[in-house]
């Protein structure tokens, strides 16, 4: 019924549910396609119903069997290769020239809405796939739903293409947004791909030798990170892939081509046209909307150390470090996740612009997840790095007050005993101050002081030994005078 409306019944159908009327006839068409196949309702049903009978004037005669019903509607039953679309928009390679023939072929080149599902019941229809919010990307426009990526045939590797066209308004939201660097605009059109659960949203997950190709050109898909562990297999970032620079951006189609591995695994694909943000962007918002007034966190510091009648160990006070974590500097914008049971805070600069070059949204100080949604800004703790500009560490007290921790000053493990130099030019000594010892006496030849030097190297069985020897001798000879051991010059006491 839908593709046999003109202009005027298309606008009173999409007018009557709130959605544009404006644009072309095609514009029109996809947008009612998309509401029979994802917003069906009795209401809409209807609407269809009343505006086809008004077209065809079914109610002319009620003693005869309305001529419509004697025949269905030409659009009604759609060619059998249409019905086995699930993984793509078009398996007929539309040219863009059609859009302007009368004899133009609806189900066909709108088959991305259909996707084999328009003629089943509501009650069939599977939940939909879901993709997790990525703070970096807001998406201004769904141009595809997630929609599975089915095998043709046996082949490993698989081929699904999809036909799709820019509106007017987002080809202008396009060439009018500004460049992130050289080549990249702001405003992109990016593919996404995920597993094929409905359970829960779900992370961008590439499926095996992915290859994408847009129009007549093959677009480049993030590499694999280099692993440095032994036996570690490397990881792939998946992230929405941007096509915008090989889309033409005019009313002319389209044509994208995923190239899959089929091993078994069921991915889905998704279209959405996004402006993609920056660090300093996320960071505005955040100290926009997500910063936790001082009397909140100050209550939050007094639950944390509140006495539990359960502990046998009273916590007076709990220690809160001014450095970043992360970057070893100190904090400027001291933030951490609501989720978070630590007071413990990271700079929030630093942690956007790591997850910027690689999303993995953890925090550095429990390793637990901490997303952008999730994130807030310590009031406190803010307050505090404004007044406190000469410690690295506070205490917070019970009663919420904190004071500052200053550093310990290194202490110092001089030697205490004096260095001597045996032998040396001038025959004196010094301790470390450059103090002289105490002159002994001189009873050594030619006036010099002996050195008592002990030799270290010598173990406790071979000093036995000598002494064992000597007392001998002694014994026999009577006393002798103990006979002193040479050593080379320049040797220092052990102390």
């Amino acid at each position: 019924m839908v593709m046999s409306f003109r202009v005027s019944d298309l606008q009173m159908l999409l007018g009557s549910v709130g959605r544009s009327k404006s644009g072309l006839k095609h514009e029109l068409v996809t947008r009612a396609l998309q509401l029979v196949q994802f917003d069906c309702s009795p209401e809409l049903f209807k609407k269809i119903k009343e505006i086809y009978e008004a077209r065809h004037s079914i109610s002319a005669d009620p003693g005869q069997p309305p001529q419509a019903h004697q025949q269905p509607p030409p659009t009604h039953r759609p060619p059998p290769e249409a019905l086995s679309l699930h993984s793509s928009y078009d398996r007929n390679s539309v040219p863009r020239t059609a859009l302007s023939t009368p004899n133009i072929d609806y189900p066909s080149l709108y088959g991305k809405y259909l996707n084999g599902l328009g003629r089943l019941p509501l009650k069939s229809m599977k939940p939909e796939v879901r993709l997790v919010k990525l703070p970096f990307y807001t998406i201004l426009d769904e141009l595809l739903k997630p929609t599975e990526l089915v095998p043709q045939n046996n082949e490993k590797l698989q081929e699904s293409p999809c036909v799709f066209a820019l509106t007017p308004r987002q080809v202008e939201l396009i060439r009018t947004s500004r460049e992130l660097q050289p080549g990249v605009k702001s405003v992109q059109v990016v593919l996404r791909i995920c597993y094929t659960d409905t359970s829960c949203p779900q992370e961008d997950q590439y499926p095996p030798n992915i290859a994408v190709k847009v129009n007549h050109s093959y677009c480049s898909v993030p590499g694999y990170y280099p692993s440095n562990k032994p036996g570690v297999e490397p990881k792939r970032p998946c992230r929405p892939i941007n096509l915008t620079h090989l889309m033409y951006l005019s009313s002319a189609t389209n044509r994208i081509t995923v190239i899959w591995g089929n091993y078994g695994k069921s991915y889905s694909v998704g279209l959405f046209l996004v402006r993609q943000m920056t660090s300093a962007e996320l960071l505005q918002r955040l100290k926009t909307i997500g910063i936790k007034h001082p009397e909140l966190c100050k209550a939050l510091v007094k639950e944390k150390l509140r006495l539990d009648p359960e502990s046998e160990i009273a916590t007076t006070g709990v220690r809160v470090s001014l450095i970043c974590p992360l970057v070893k500097m100190r904090l400027s914008v001291p933030c951490r996740a609501e989720t978070c049971a630590h007071l413990q805070c990271f700079d929030a600069v630093f942690y956007l612009q790591m997850n910027e070059k690689k999303p993995t949204w953890m925090c550095p100080v429990c390793d637990k997840p901490a997303t952008y949604d999730q994130l807030m800004i310590d009031g406190l703790l803010s307050k505090i790095l404004t007044e406190c500009e000469d410690a690295d560490e506070i205490e917070y007290l019970v009663d919420g007050s904190w004071c500052p921790i200053k550093a310990e000053k290194e202490r110092s493990y001089s030697p205490q005993c004096p260095i001597l130099v045996v032998g040396g030019s001038t025959g004196g000594t010094s301790d470390v101050n450059g103090v002289p010892p105490p002159a002994p006496s001189m009873n050594g030849e030619n006036g010099k002081v002996p050195a008592d030097v002990v030799d270290l190297t010598l173990d406790s069985s071979s000093s036995e030994e000598d002494e064992e020897e000597d007392d001998d001798e002694d014994d026999d000879m009577g006393p002798r005078q103990k006979r002193p051991r040479l050593y080379k010059k320049d040797l220092a006491s052990a102390c």
